[in-house]
């Protein structure tokens, strides 16, 4: 019989489970509330796998496999989630998770799937990585993902399409799962060419030459750009591309994943703002059907909308950090989201505006905006994690209390000497009461002030 270890900190759904997994017979489900409680079961107990949910108060589904393999432990996990972004899936991926699967749609056909996911993890556990796991593994990640986004293997091969990228593309996975020499780039380019899920790993003179824009990269990890493509009808679009490379546990490269959006209707926007308009009216039609197919105008339009969006932004933090005016900054903010509403630091600026004004509401979402869009940001993660403590003790709420330990974790993770983030740790739970767990991670920052080793968060005031 297989022993399994289920961690969810719901006590209804446990209660649903553990009976539905077990009537088989095959299996034997004991259950724990926290992945605090689990670890502290495994020392004693060998669990043929582990089903862990994601989001879990204090320590969640990703930082429980962290700990997990960073202790040398091999055990099959299934990480278990209501979260639906490619980032929780590679994430999983990268630390060693075998399986990953959705909380949404029909409970019973999920348990029947959870099932079988964990006898083809245990079979793996035992008779070596079968054939075709790997693959396995990246199709679910890619499938995970509520974004057009697919998958090439090393050899360049297609390993994963979507159904959002069925619908961008009209072309179906069981028509391109499997192929290569850059077929997939049809229906986006009209031609077999490289995109930007070939270049990952190339320099950005190389990137650039196959006419893509960069708008953000980070060394060993995803790159996003810009570029123009080419639909079936012969018209042009406008293409937000992201690669990033997945690697295995031992850090080998097993696959680039790539996403892709159409944004033609937001660069047309762009476009005919004033500041655009004006560099369209000072040409004459022949200029414009020269010029509007090119790079250098479609960089142009961008920075002079860039440049209009920075200057209301620059007005904002004056008015915020000399004038202290925040409804004022607020406005100017306002100005600038209205021309590119994709500018984390305009959103976090605007939500420190709100919270100075009392509006703990409008503070959270657009904190919460702006770290969705710079989502490994410590300065953004930091900020929402303050407001996430002064609405749980304003309300008195551990919801928001542990909301905000989660996040100041984040920080942490990133930045392990903030004083600061490990200090606002301890006040949460001294919040809740809980005083030892508050002493932990109130000796940690003033161990790092004792010691001079305080990295402090330094704010940055650029778009």
């Amino acid at each position: 019989m297989l022993s399994v270890l289920l961690v969810d900190d719901e006590p209804a759904l446990l209660d649903v489970m553990k009976p539905f997994i077990e009537r088989s017979g095959e299996i034997s489900v004991h259950t724990a509330q926290t992945a605090t409680e689990a670890l502290k079961i495994l020392p004693e107990k060998s669990f043929d796998a582990i089903i862990v949910d994601y989001d879990m108060p204090e320590i969640n589904g990703i930082e429980f496999l962290k700990i997990l393999r960073s202790n040398g432990d091999t055990t099959p996990v299934i990480i278990f989630t209501g979260v639906g972004h490619e980032r929780t899936a590679i994430e999983a991926i990268n630390y060693g998770a075998n399986f990953f699967l959705q909380k949404d749609g029909d409970p019973q056909k999920q348990f029947h799937e959870l099932c079988d996911m964990l006898r083809s993890a245990v079979e793996s556990r035992y008779i070596g990585k079968k054939l075709g796991t790997t693959r396995k593994i990246i199709s679910d990640m890619i499938n995970f993902s509520l974004h057009p986004c697919f998958a090439i293997d090393r050899e360049g091969k297609v390993a994963a399409w979507n159904t959002s990228m069925e619908q961008l593309t009209g072309i179906l996975a069981s028509d391109i799962m499997g192929k290569n020499d850059y077929i997939y780039a049809i229906p986006f380019f009209g031609t077999r060419r490289k995109m930007l899920v070939n270049l990952v790993f190339e320099p950005e003179e190389e990137i650039t030459r196959y006419k893509y824009k960069i708008i953000s990269r980070v060394a060993k990890g995803p790159v996003v750009a810009l570029t123009k493509g080419l639909k079936k009808d012969g018209s042009e679009w406008t293409l937000w591309s992201k690669a990033m490379p997945i690697y295995d546990m031992q850090g080998n490269f097993i696959a680039s994943v790539g996403i892709v959006r159409d944004v033609t209707a937001t660069v047309e926007d762009i476009m005919i703002h004033d500041e655009a308009r004006d560099v369209l009216e000072h040409k004459t039609g022949a200029e414009y059907t020269q010029t509007s197919t090119s790079a250098g105008f479609f960089s142009k339009i961008l920075s002079k909308s860039s440049d209009k969006a920075s200057s209301y932004y620059k007005e904002g933090v004056n008015l915020y950090t000399a004038e202290k005016k925040y409804p004022e900054a607020i406005a100017a903010f306002n100005k600038a989201l209205e021309i590119d509403d994709k500018l984390p630091r305009v959103w976090n600026d605007r939500g420190l505006c709100y919270r100075e004004t009392g509006d703990y509401t409008s503070a959270l979402k657009s904190l919460s905006r702006g770290v969705e869009l710079a989502p490994d940001n410590p300065e953004l993660l930091f900020n929402l994690g303050e407001t996430l403590e002064m609405i749980g003790i304003q309300n008195m709420s551990n919801k928001y209390l542990d909301s905000a330990i989660q996040t100041f974790k984040m920080v942490t993770n990133q930045m392990p000497n903030n004083a600061d983030a490990w200090n606002h740790i301890g006040i949460c739970y001294k919040e809740k009461g809980q005083i030892e767990e508050s002493k932990f991670y109130f000796d940690r920052a003033r161990n790092l002030h004792f010691r001079n080793e305080h990295i402090p968060i330094k704010p940055k005031r650029d778009v």
